[in-house]
């Protein structure tokens, strides 16, 4: 199956990245802001009722924030370095929740000083550091959730806690003098499974109404992220996901139901960013080999890091020439042999393809950019190009 460029961009849209990759050698990541506009925008309408923490880490580009502050987003922050950069775009602190449950004492201090109030936790070790370093603040406990076999990238597990260990969390954190505020959960990154917000809605209804018993009485969900991106596996669109998952919550809240955050991040950058690569070597193994090997000037360790196990399926694009298309399997540059992207999974490539042309790696402005910091076998970090 060949791809469709226009499937996954409008034609204006397309046409601006592509002047500017004419214009660039590779790799590198084109983002279209336009494309962040408009998903933002789709995202608001479709929860009126929900306030936005963008999910810096999926692409903390200053024009992104930027873009976004000036659209009336607020900021979900995963480390001090993120705060730094938020706060000085002249973001309020109040705009923002410190959403890491992995964090040092230190660094909850340094939050607190800078006029950070909201706090995400999910042990006792880390609730009692927030009492001790930013006393009075409201904090929320993410809890774990099911679904992981339907998400593209499951985060449950290393982060949040049983139910009744978050209750007891809630419970101790009032004796400590912070504010019980709500509770937390992610059902996993490109969760395809709607109903995997069914289940943790649930739970967080169990908890509600546990902690009313006790005097505590919460005032807000953070659904997290999870919306998808569009990449090679279908998923629905965004209005079937907020008209199920508002029915969940009208299910077991009533039309009263509590502050409502999303903490969106692939789903509002994935489409805007297009990762250009070329073409750098095509070998085979054997003489009788059945299998080509296609090596590209970019890999797992500048920009497609997703692709370990084969997570996530980008759409690869390349000028069709009219011939039919071949399976192969893709790698990066480095010297290191986990630096494969796809070898099950087969993407399939013009036939005749060769060195010097270019494969265009849709849907990649989320986690791309962000996740290539270093100069592993001395390539640089993948250069980002805006347009709008």
């Amino acid at each position: 199956m060949r791809i469709d460029v226009l499937d996954y961009y409008a034609k204006e849209d397309w046409q601006l990245i592509r002047q500017e990759a004419d214009r660039r050698t590779t790799p590198f990541l084109v983002v279209n802001l336009n494309i962040v506009t408009k998903l933002y925008e789709e995202l608001n309408e479709h929860f009126p009722f929900a306030k936005i923490y963008y999910a810096v880490k999926a692409n903390p580009a200053v024009e992104v924030l930027e873009l976004l502050r000036d659209l009336g987003s607020n900021f979900d922050i995963a480390s001090r370095y993120e705060l730094d950069r938020v706060l000085s775009l002249g973001i309020d602190p109040e705009r923002l929740s410190y959403g890491n449950t992995i964090k040092k004492a230190a660094d909850i201090r340094y939050f607190y000083e800078k006029g950070v109030r909201l706090f995400a936790t999910d042990s006792e070790a880390d609730l009692r550091n927030i009492a001790k370093e930013a006393p009075g603040s409201r904090f929320f406990c993410r809890i774990l959730t099911e679904g992981a076999e339907t998400a593209d990238w499951p985060l449950s597990r290393k982060f949040g806690c049983h139910p009744d260990m978050a209750i007891d969390l809630m419970m101790l954190g009032k004796e400590l003098g912070l504010e019980p505020h709500g509770i937390s959960f992610h059902v996993g990154s490109q969760q395809r499974d709607i109903g995997a917000w069914d289940s943790a809605i649930a739970k967080v209804r169990y908890i509600f109404d546990y902690l009313i018993g006790e005097g505590i009485k919460l005032k807000m969900i953070n659904m997290g992220g999870g919306f998808p991106a569009n990449y090679i596996s279908k998923t629905n669109e965004m209005n079937v996901y907020s008209e199920e998952i508002t029915r969940y919550l009208e299910e077991d809240f009533g039309d009263d139901f509590p502050e409502i955050i999303l903490e969106p991040g692939r789903s509002l950058v994935g489409e805007s960013g297009v990762l250009v690569s070329e073409v750098v070597l095509i070998s085979q193994k054997s003489q009788m080999g059945v299998d080509k090997w296609i090596y590209l000037d970019t890999g797992k360790f500048n920009g497609l890091i997703e692709t370990w196990d084969e997570s996530i399926k980008y759409p690869l694009y390349c000028e069709s020439r009219g011939e039919p298309s071949e399976d192969f399997i893709i790698a990066g540059p480095t010297c290191d042999s986990q630096d494969v992207m796809y070898e099950n999974f087969r993407n399939p490539l013009p036939a005749y393809i060769k060195p010097g042309d270019r494969i265009y790696w849709l849907t990649t402005g989320a986690y791309t950019s962000s996740y290539c910091s270093t100069e592993f076998n001395g390539f640089p970090p993948l250069p980002v190009y805006f347009v709008k």
